[in-house]
């Protein structure tokens, strides 16, 4: 197993941030600084973070959380900024999980955090294209041609978006609320397919990650993974996601 990938499977952080703390100098195989990215761990070597030995874990936690605004999807900020570390504290086994993908500081809504770096790895992989459904509020009145356009693919500056599906909940003189189901992971892009078609959003909410539904779960608060999504996304690693994104948990 590559070092990166024994990071992330060990909870330590995700495989890009492990990277970076290999290139760093930041983590010892053997009692060795080792700096290679290509290197491979084996039954027996000793691997080190932090000066504690590191080990990817037998049982693997899976934790739900209600991301508030204003708060970092990062271990740590270094502007000082509220992280969903301030969060888990107060959460049962979250010592060595990490978020899966992030969430805006500006958006709230499901997050998923986890030890299982695998995982993680496939749920924000762009070829296994993870369903994630938004509430958005926009400034002024969705028409039939904006959902149109939406459901068309609307053409952004780093390349044409996919069709989106567009539920419409709310409509008033001044403000839309809509649904928006997407299953790319590019940068604030839901803000920004709306912004294409003439509306700024400005409240911003994730429903659902996958098989993960936000429910009833209270802002800022974290709750285990049921059953039925533990097994879910252990489906979807091994290649049954279809079923799974048309199969959330009830809300």
């Amino acid at each position: 197993m590559r070092l990166q990938r024994y990071l992330a499977a060990s909870g330590v952080a995700s495989r890009r941030r492990s990277e970076e703390l290999i290139a760093g100098g930041l983590v010892r195989v053997n009692g060795r600084v080792v700096r290679e990215l290509g290197t491979k761990v084996a039954d027996g070597d000793v691997v080190e973070y932090g000066g504690r030995i590191v080990a990817p874990a037998t049982e693997h936690t899976y934790l739900v959380m209600n991301k508030p605004l204003g708060v970092m999807t990062t271990m740590r900020d270094p502007e000082g900024r509220r992280t969903v570390v301030d969060l888990l504290r107060r959460a049962p086994s979250a010592a060595r999980v990490v978020p899966v993908g992030r969430l805006d500081y500006d958006t709230a809504g499901v997050l998923l955090l986890t030890d299982d770096g695998a995982l993680a790895h496939v749920l924000t992989h762009p070829r296994f294209g993870v369903e994630k459904t938004y509430r958005a509020t926009l400034r002024g009145r969705l028409t039939p041609q904006d959902t149109a356009a939406l459901r068309a693919g609307v053409r952004l500056a780093d390349g044409p978006a996919e069709p989106v599906p567009v539920r419409v909940i709310a409509l008033r003189n001044d403000v839309s609320v809509v649904d928006v189901t997407v299953h790319e992971g590019r940068n604030r892009l839901v803000r920004r397919i709306f912004e294409a078609v003439g509306h700024s959003v400005v409240d911003l909410v994730r429903l659902r990650f996958g098989p993960i539904s936000l429910g009833d779960l209270a802002v800022g608060d974290v709750r285990p993974a049921t059953e039925r999504e533990i097994a879910a996304l252990h489906a979807l690693r091994h290649g049954s996601g279809q079923a799974i994104s048309s199969a959330p948990e009830p809300a």
